[in-house]
């Protein structure tokens, strides 16, 4: 069957014929952020109890092989070091996010890519190129199916994040004439790898935790799999049994194909500051506006009103999370959390310890029960697909009250990071692993990456351990 018209077969030689110099500047200085950032993460997710079990895991699974495990002397077969690589920065959710897709590409694509492009001696062009078709095909398979894909239980890092760590890692594997339809049937054999359930927020458990890694080593695996003979349909996207009518209840082909080449979604992606959904940044960040000025006393709070738009009522509004993962992702908690910060430091970021402690925090807990989510016009108005806003008052029992609106947070496409920014906050995290004349090697390398020949022998332990 011909199925080079299909919008999977388009996206399958966009990815393969996608080149770093084909990237408009703008987005190539992204990539770089962005790979500053999965450092970043990665180093926090490393420490966590969830990154030793993943290390567990791999002790009884994995075998000796060419992918550094970032941080450390080893390295494993490059679907174990995916997983592992991806475990560590794709399980804090502080990793960048698509808004609209509702999805966390980085920390898969940089994971696969390193991994793969080990295996391969690729350059750092080629690694970033496909770390650039990751993405961009990631997102635009997530918009194409959004939101009845998530209103059906799915978390789509987990579900859509396996073709874009297959297209990557297909697309280092295979430069070759048949790559578009090498990266096409990695596609079609990852899909039937794809799944990942929203049912963690209702019911807890670190499962969510797994999700980016799982995606991101299914990937690998279905393209190492083609790369080995085997092959997959070539139409499963659209197709009449394809991934989108068995994965959600409507979806548009056309968003797949809209400008291909020529507009590059991967602008759209925002970076967060704290450990949490990306959707709260705009409550936690207008609760430290009113923390810095007013200087509250949490003591004399009598209520908090907390304006949300709809599509995150429900999910994200508890007022009794049920553990640290739950917490990450309920608006009242991180308010309440934020109340009690110290918001003079030079970096004010939630992390994942913050939230843990907070559980732990009777305060905390009874702060969280004080706030009331609310349905607003004005947010509901303002918010969008690629940031969600929020209005937070302050009622005080002495009849005061407080007030902030932020429209879009720090890190959100209309307020990015600057280049400068990832750079501090990368130095920032490693700082607490490497002395400075390291870092600021290991700084120099991640700017000038494009111009690296073999990523093979520039990954040495002086730079991962």
């Amino acid at each position: 069957m011909d199925n080079t018209n299909s919008p999977t077969y388009q996206i399958a030689k966009f990815a393969a014929d996608l080149r770093f110099a084909d990237l408009p500047e703008k987005v190539q200085q992204q990539l770089i952020g962005f790979f500053f950032d999965y450092f970043r993460v990665a180093s926090i997710g490393e420490r966590m109890e969830w990154s030793r079990w993943g290390l567990e895991y791999a002790d009884k699974t994995a075998k000796l092989g060419t992918s550094s495990i970032l941080f450390s002397k080893q390295s494993l077969d490059p679907v174990s070091a995916s997983f592992t690589n991806t475990l560590y920065s794709g399980s804090i959710d502080a990793d960048d996010v698509h808004v609209g897709a509702m999805l966390h590409p980085g920390c898969i694509m940089f994971s696969v890519a390193l991994a793969i492009g080990q295996m391969q001696h690729s350059s750092g062009e080629q690694m970033l190129a496909a770390v650039a078709a990751g993405y961009e095909s990631m997102i635009r398979i997530a918009l194409a199916i959004q939101p009845s894909h998530f209103k059906r239980g799915f978390q789509s890092t987990s579900t859509i994040g396996v073709f874009g760590a297959a297209i990557t890692a297909s697309k280092l594997l295979s430069n070759n004439a048949d790559s578009t339809l090498d990266i096409a049937h990695a596609m079609g054999l990852g899909a039937s790898f794809a799944g990942g359930l929203t049912q963690f927020y209702h019911s807890g458990s670190t499962v969510k935790r797994l999700h980016a890694a799982q995606a991101a080593s299914s990937g690998v695996k279905a393209a190492l799999l083609v790369n080995s003979g085997f092959s997959g349909p070539t139409d499963i996207l659209e197709g009449k049994d394809g991934f989108f009518r068995a994965y959600a209840d409507s979806f548009d082909a056309s968003i797949l194909s809209q400008e291909l080449g020529s507009y590059f979604r991967i602008s759209e992606v925002a970076v967060k500051p704290h450990a949490c959904s990306a959707r709260v940044l705009s409550a936690i960040e207008a609760t430290a506006n009113i923390c810095k000025q007013y200087r509250i006393d949490v003591e004399k709070i009598q209520s908090i009103y907390l304006g949300i738009p709809k599509v995150i009522q429900g999910r994200l509004t508890s007022n009794a999370p049920k553990d640290v993962q739950a917490a990450q992702m309920s608006a009242p908690f991180c308010v309440a959390l934020t109340l009690l910060q110290n918001l003079d430091s030079q970096i004010f970021s939630l992390s994942v310890e913050d939230f843990d402690s907070g559980m732990k925090n009777q305060q905390v807990m009874y702060l969280t029960s004080l706030v009331n989510c609310v349905v607003d016009d004005e947010i509901e108005k303002t918010s969008s697909e690629e940031s969600v806003s929020a209005k937070v008052v302050i009622h005080l029992k002495n009849g005061e009250e407080f007030s902030n609106v932020i429209i879009a947070p720090k890190g959100s496409i209309s307020r990015p990071f600057t280049l400068e920014d990832h750079q501090l906050g990368m130095k920032h995290e490693l700082s607490k692993r490497y002395p400075e004349n390291h870092i600021n090697q290991f700084e120099k390398l991640i700017l000038e990456f494009p111009k690296v020949k073999d990523i093979a022998q520039e990954i040495t332990t002086a730079w991962l351990n």
